[in-house]
């Protein structure tokens, strides 16, 4: 298997630093490489899917993950691809961030004891230990400070500022570089593409340090047909991976509504299932689209959450757009029997409340707009009193626009 060749075609790299000798490696040997993830949220987001999709295309070329999740270096908040600093968070938090993170990787890894299983780590173990003057003199002295100022990751905060904490992230991530090649005799790096800068200082301490040759490769940073980031700053807000922030039916729901024209790219990018098996949806055009946006949201779905969980999304989508499935699934709040029947509960309140709008002013300006529904019924004036007449077996379908909807069970 061309384990290279076959990421390639399916959009997952972006730059490496010696193609050659990395095919070669990729070709004749079990390489050890290492995915991190700073804990700077209690879950990964779809921003984090692509180097774990590429991880795992490795693994199962036969390659070691070590996959590293951050809780030292979330302490310090890296500057690459963002205008201000991170919120400084205590170590109690991050410690607890970690836990979540850590949670979720075994749905994309295999982990084990086995000579290609993905092993687990954190850098808190070894950054955590490290004196502060034993760090400047052993492992500041190789880094050029005029060098450094050259990355994007520290030129592009140089106009707004950038605090000493953060300028200190190159040469601490560089560090676990130079640790897992010590420790584990690790030579290859993966990240996104804004991570780049931050490789190559890993790569560059290696060498001084070890006199040894070790490598780098970046993913794209998947940007939509339409112009939105596959990232945390999403327009609609992040899709996370965690099914307390993001659920299994509004992540299946989030792939059914991308772009018709990413649908297939996405599928390649994003899912497991072989390309011949892809070619079937490239020329789909219109209407005919939806049946590939389908298979993406099941099948990533599927990875993320676990077939069963795909299965009740799918089931919940169609019933409520006309399907033969059941509803188990679709988003359910509860709001008071009582005052439905007291006549003291308006439509804004439901609204409000299932978290369909952010306030009470935003409920007004959508019913202005039509963008309101009920029980399969308009909501001309959401502050008048919810009609029990459209209650039906103790529930009413709430709507917001055509992809937002929640159930509401009056108990």
């Amino acid at each position: 298997m061309d384990v290279l060749r076959a990421m390639s075609e399916r959009g997952l790299v972006f730059q490496m630093t010696d193609e050659d000798s990395i095919r070669r490696l990729l070709d004749e040997e079990r390489l050890v490489f290492y995915v991190g993830f700073d804990a700077t949220a209690p879950s990964l987001h779809l921003g984090h899917m692509v180097p774990l999709m590429a991880a795992s295309w490795l693994q199962k070329a036969g390659h070691k993950p070590l996959i590293l999740v951050g809780g030292a270096t979330a302490l310090v908040g890296d500057p690459s691809g963002r205008s201000t600093e991170r919120t400084v968070e205590t170590k109690e938090t991050v410690d607890s961030w970690a836990g979540g993170i850590s949670a979720q990787l075994p749905r994309f890894l295999r982990f084990g004891r086995g000579s290609s299983d993905a092993e687990l780590l954190n850098n808190a173990d070894w950054l955590g230990r490290l004196g502060y003057l034993d760090f400047i003199r052993d492992i500041g002295r190789h880094f050029s400070v005029n060098r450094m100022l050259t990355a994007d990751s520290v030129r592009l905060r140089l106009e707004k500022g950038l605090s000493f904490l953060e300028f200190n992230y190159m040469p601490l991530q560089a560090y676990d570089y130079l640790h897992l090649y010590r420790s584990r005799e690790c030579t290859l790096q993966i990240g996104g593409a804004d991570q780049w800068g931050n490789i190559v200082a890993g790569i560059e301490l290696v060498r001084r340090t070890e006199g040894r040759e070790v490598y780098g490769m970046t993913c794209p940073l998947v940007t939509s047909s339409n112009g939105e980031k596959m990232s945390k700053s999403m327009p609609g807000g992040a899709v996370w991976l965690d099914p307390a922030m993001t659920t299994p039916y509004d992540y299946y729901q989030f792939w059914m509504n991308v772009d018709d024209r990413d649908a297939v790219s996405f599928l390649k990018l994003y899912t497991f299932l072989p390309l011949d098996g892809i070619e079937e949806y490239e020329g789909l055009r219109g209407e005919e689209t939806r049946r590939a946006k389908s298979r993406l949201a099941w099948e990533a779905t599927a990875i993320a959450h676990g077939p069963a969980e795909a299965d009740k999304a799918r089931d919940a989508a169609r019933a409520l757009f006309g399907g033969d499935g059941g509803g188990a699934s679709v988003p359910t709040g509860t709001a008071s029997l009582e005052s439905l029947e007291k006549g003291s509960l308006s439509y804004t309140d439901l609204f409000v409340s299932s978290g369909l709008c952010p306030s009470r002013t935003e409920v007004r300006r959508l019913a202005r707009q039509n963008g309101l529904t009920a029980g399969g019924a308009p909501v001309a004036n959401p502050d008048a009193a919810v009609d029990p007449s459209s209650v039906r077996d103790g529930s009413l379908l709430l709507r917001v626009g055509k992809k937002k909807h929640c159930r509401i069970v009056f108990e």
